[in-house]
């Protein structure tokens, strides 16, 4: 298919800008040679994608027949986004997918991470139907299978339908278990013939963490020690939540095996964020403070997943307030994921601070027994992006890739996260000129080729994000994109970091779309 006039004329105007902006950087050669890394870097079929989510890119929350999220409702609380931002637009994909889609072709991606709006689908998150939803969903997968784009389609990226959790408080109550698989399956049913990777959930330790241990991401839920909540217990609700969403997604996966699979050839999995958590010192304690971090963190979904029970560290610690898996449900859990996908972008120095003040009140945070810090001798982990959490640490995505080699039986992983943001306020012109981010991205891809070459099973790469666009509590102050966004006019404009991905990705033949 020929590339729209507008997008050629765009990206025509984008090379121009790009060639001249190539020179004005700082002496070290040219910042856009790949360090190395091209296609034939990575094993045969290896895939290249970019990724976003529902709720950032979307738009139309309240049109369309879509009914409101958590989300929806959590950003109207005055003060919790930054300028009293909000997804209402966003970057209007709802109505750009064409011109999203035939840039990821221009650009010389295989795939597209996306998520689907539970409430888009299911308004009131069971029961009626909503037909442009799923007529939305429709167009969407099958302009990228016209194009040659593979779809990785994700259930659930923090937006749980409003309506489930005023009727029983949502992530908390059992019953999510059976509506979120009935979601799953209608999916499953309606998009999977022509979907063959699923994932069921992106970063459910964000949700079960952020959203009910400190309150800092929707529905807001805490102890009042731990974060500016009304409502929420910081010991108990969070392993609650985890469990649940456990549950959920081997549910899901269950109905998927044994209804769709066969027929379909498909496979699902689960989406995990995972920051590398390394010893501060070589001592004892700080070896023991990071390993219990790494079991609170990433241990907490992919132990039970992979070994069927939480981690013993937790076992220990959380005591009788960590819920139990009954028989039939760890036979469920168990083996519960045909991959992994690991969200990973920085890493932190961990030590073991016995002394640090407690709340008499227990919290998932607190129960690590541990501290983060930033820098080592007075010598910073690495450079820092926009965002206060995030760090530029290559050595970190190695770390944790090979973490998950060896202690999880090297199961088949796809790193379906990773990226650094700039801030919101940059122009076009700064914007354009992402040399940190192709620096950034060289280094953590060039450490996951090692991690290959080393013996991990990885079978993609992700890109975070394809667009600027609406970042959760950082509103439109953060910008992860390759892909500059005009917040006001909604125009797409390639960066140098997207023409850094062209060229890796580039098949050694020339393409005009």
């Amino acid at each position: 298919m020929e590339l729209s006039h507008h997008l050629y004329l765009l990206l025509m105007l984008n090379v121009l800008i790009v060639q001249t902006l190539i020179p004005m950087a700082s002496g070290k050669g040219n910042p856009m040679n790949t360090g190395g890394l091209s296609r034939k870097s990575f094993p045969e079929g290896f895939i290249l994608g970019t990724a976003t989510s529902a709720y950032q890119v979307e738009g139309m929350t309240d049109k369309g027949g879509r009914g409101p999220s958590i989300w929806d409702v959590f950003v109207k609380i005055p003060g919790v986004e930054a300028n009293n931002a909000n997804a209402d637009v966003t970057v209007d994909q709802y109505h750009r997918y064409k011109e999203d889609i035939d840039l990821m072709k221009t650009l010389n991606f295989d795939a597209y991470r996306f998520s689907i709006s539970w409430s888009r689908i299911f308004p009131y998150g069971t029961g009626k139907v909503n037909p442009e939803g799923v007529a939305y969903y429709n167009r969407l997968i099958d302009y990228m299978l016209l194009k040659g784009i593979t779809p990785y389609a994700n259930l659930n990226h923090y937006d749980l339908p409003q309506a489930l959790q005023e009727k029983y408080l949502g992530w908390l109550g059992r019953e999510v278990v059976k509506d979120f698989a009935d979601y799953a399956e209608f999916c499953f049913k309606t998009f999977g013939d022509r979907v063959k990777n699923w994932m069921t959930f992106n970063e459910p330790r964000v949700v079960a963490a952020l959203g009910y241990d400190n309150g800092f991401f929707a529905p807001g839920r805490c102890s009042k020690e731990y974060g500016n909540c009304t409502e929420g217990n910081s010991g108990t609700e969070p392993y609650i939540v985890a469990h649940n969403l456990i549950l959920c997604h081997a549910s899901a996966v269950q109905r998927y095996r044994e209804k769709y699979q066969a027929k379909q050839k498909g496979r699902v999995g689960i989406l995990l964020d995972f920051v590398w958590y390394e010893p501060l010192t070589r001592g004892k304690a700080d070896v023991y403070a990071a390993q219990r971090a790494r079991d609170f963190h990433l241990g907490w979904f992919l132990h039970p997943i992979t070994y069927g029970e939480y981690p013993k560290t937790m076992q220990n610690i959380v005591g009788n307030r960590l819920p139990k898996f009954s028989k039939d449900e760890v036979k469920m859990v168990k083996g519960s994921s045909d991959f992994i996908g690991v969200n990973q972008y920085t890493a932190y120095y961990m030590y073991h601070n016995p002394n640090q003040t407690k709340p008499k009140v227990p919290g998932y945070q607190q129960e690590w027994d541990a501290s983060f810090a930033f820098a080592k001798n007075g010598v910073q982990i690495g450079p820092k992006a926009n965002s206060y959490w995030l760090y530029n640490v290559p050595w970190g995505l190695y770390k944790a890739v090979m973490y998950v080699k060896e202690q999880y039986g090297n199961p088949r992983v796809i790193l379906s996260e990773n990226g650094m943001d700039d801030p919101g306020n940059y122009t076009l012109g700064q914007g354009l000129r992402d040399f940190n981010r192709i620096n950034y991205y060289k280094g953590y891809i060039s450490e996951l080729k090692k991690a290959i070459d080393d013996g991990a099973n990885i079978e993609g790469y992700f890109a975070w994000s394809l667009l600027d666009n609406f970042e959760w509590r950082l509103g439109y102050t953060s910008r992860f994109g390759i892909v500059y966004v005009d917040f006001k006019t909604l125009k797409r404009y390639p960066k140098l970091s997207a023409y850094w991905f062209k060229k890796l990705g580039s098949r050694g033949i020339k393409n005009h779309g």
